[in-house]
C-alpha cells in the first residue's frame, strides 16, 4: 500500500469545503425580535438635561419594580452624579487603567453601583486632549462584555448618549443594533433640536444599510410652551413622551441633586407616565427635516434668516485694494 502523500490532505479539505458549500445556508430569522431585556439608548445636546431625566426615570422604574441598569456614556461622567446625591462614581476607563497597572482584572463591584434599586456605572473617557471620547465608549463597551453584559438580567438599560458628537463610538448602539430604541431629549430651542434631527437622520442612514434600531419618541425638557419641539415631532414623525416643565422647584431640586421622580412627590406622576411610555412605545423609523425645514419651525428673528450672504472679495481679506494679475497658465486649443 502506497504512504499517504502530503497532496491528500488538502484533497480531504477540499472534499469537506465542497460538501458543506453544497448545503443552501440558513435563512436570517425575519419574525418579531424578542428580548427580555429593553435596551434603550438616550440621545440629546449637551446640557439639555439628560442625565437628570435619565436619573429621575429609573429611579421611578425601580420605584415600580423594574430591574434598571443605567450606564452613562458620556465623557463627563455626569450621568449617576443625580442618583447619587452628587458623589461622583469610578468610571470604567480610569478603573481599567489602574487595574492594568497593578497587574490586576476589573470586577463589577469596581465599577457598578446601586442606589434604591437602581444599578448604573459611567463608562468615562480620557482626560482633555489625550485620547478620543469615541474610542473610549467603544473600549468601554468592551470591558463590559467581558463582564457578561450580555447575560445579565435585566428589564431595561438605558444608556445615556451625548448627541451633539458625531463619531463613530457615540453612533455605536444605533449602528451596530446594540439597542431596540432611541429616545432623544430636547427643548424649544434650535441647537437641541437640530442635534435631535441628527439623531434621527443617523437612524434613518443606518434603516437604509438594515438597520433595526428606531426613535420610540422625545421627551421635552424645560419646557416653556412656545411649542418648537412640538412641532419638531410631528414633523418627523415621532411621539412625545413626556414634557417636562420649565419649573423653578423641578430646577432647584436638581441642582440640589434631588430626586424628584418618586412615587410620592409632586412630580411622581409625570415620571411614572414617561416610565410606562419608555417602555410601550415602539421604535419608528423617523422623518428627519432638512435645514430650511428645521429653521422653519422658528420665527425669524429668532434665527436670523434675514441675514444676507455677502461674498468676501480678495481686497477685503488683504484690508487693502487688490489688482488681479494676469494668469500666464497657457491654455492650448482642442485637437
Amino acid at each position: 500500500m502506497n504512504a499517504p502523500t502530503q497532496a491528500q490532505p488538502m484533497i480531504q479539505m477540499t472534499k469537506q469545503l465542497r460538501e458543506e458549500a453544497a448545503h443552501d445556508p440558513e435563512l436570517p430569522s425575519s419574525g418579531e425580535v424578542k428580548s427580555e431585556t429593553q435596551v434603550i439608548a438616550i440621545y440629546g445636546k449637551g446640557g439639555i438635561g439628560k442625565s437628570f431625566t435619565l436619573a429621575n426615570l429609573s429611579y421611578m422604574m425601580a420605584q415600580q419594580g423594574k430591574r434598571v441598569l443605567l450606564i452613562g456614556c458620556d465623557p463627563k461622567s455626569d450621568t449617576t452624579s443625580l442618583l447619587f446625591g452628587g458623589r461622583a462614581c469610578p468610571t470604567i476607563i480610569e478603573t481599567s487603567a489602574k487595574k492594568k497597572l497593578e497587574g490586576a482584572s476589573v470586577e463589577i463591584g469596581d465599577v457598578c453601583f446601586k442606589r434604591d434599586g437602581v444599578f448604573a456605572m459611567e463608562l468615562g473617557g480620557p482626560e482633555v486632549g489625550r485620547g478620543c471620547g469615541g474610542r473610549g465608549i467603544i473600549h468601554g463597551f468592551e470591558l463590559l462584555e467581558k463582564l457578561g453584559f450580555h447575560e445579565w438580567g435585566f428589564d431595561y438599560v438605558l444608556l445615556d448618549f451625548l448627541g451633539d458628537v458625531v463619531c463613530g463610538g457615540f453612533g455605536l448602539p444605533i449602528a451596530r443594533d446594540m439597542c431596540q430604541k432611541v429616545i432623544v431629549v430636547g427643548s424649544n430651542d434650535l441647537q437641541s433640536l437640530y442635534v435631535a434631527n441628527n439623531v434621527c437622520s443617523a437612524v434613518e442612514y443606518f434603516r437604509k444599510l438594515g438597520g433595526n434600531v428606531g426613535v420610540a419618541g422625545l421627551v421635552i425638557n424645560k419646557d416653556d410652551g412656545t411649542g418648537e419641539a412640538q412641532a419638531f415631532a410631528e414633523a418627523a414623525g415621532i411621539p412625545i413622551l413626556a414634557a417636562i416643565p420649565a419649573n423653578e422647584d423641578i430646577r432647584r431640586k436638581s441642582a440640589n441633586y434631588e430626586i424628584i421622580g418618586r412615587p410620592d412627590t409632586e412630580w411622581g406622576p409625570l415620571f411614572a407616565g414617561l416610565a410606562q411610555q419608555v417602555a410601550e412605545a415602539p421604535p419608528l423609523r423617523p422623518t428627519p427635516l432638512s435645514q430650511d425645514d428645521l429653521l422653519g419651525l422658528f420665527k425669524g428673528d429668532a434665527v436670523g434668516r434675514g441675514v444676507v450672504l455677502q461674498p468676501a472679495s480678495q481686497a477685503d481679506m488683504r484690508g487693502t485694494e487688490h489688482v488681479e494679475k494676469v494668469s500666464l497658465e497657457v491654455i492650448y486649443d482642442a485637437a
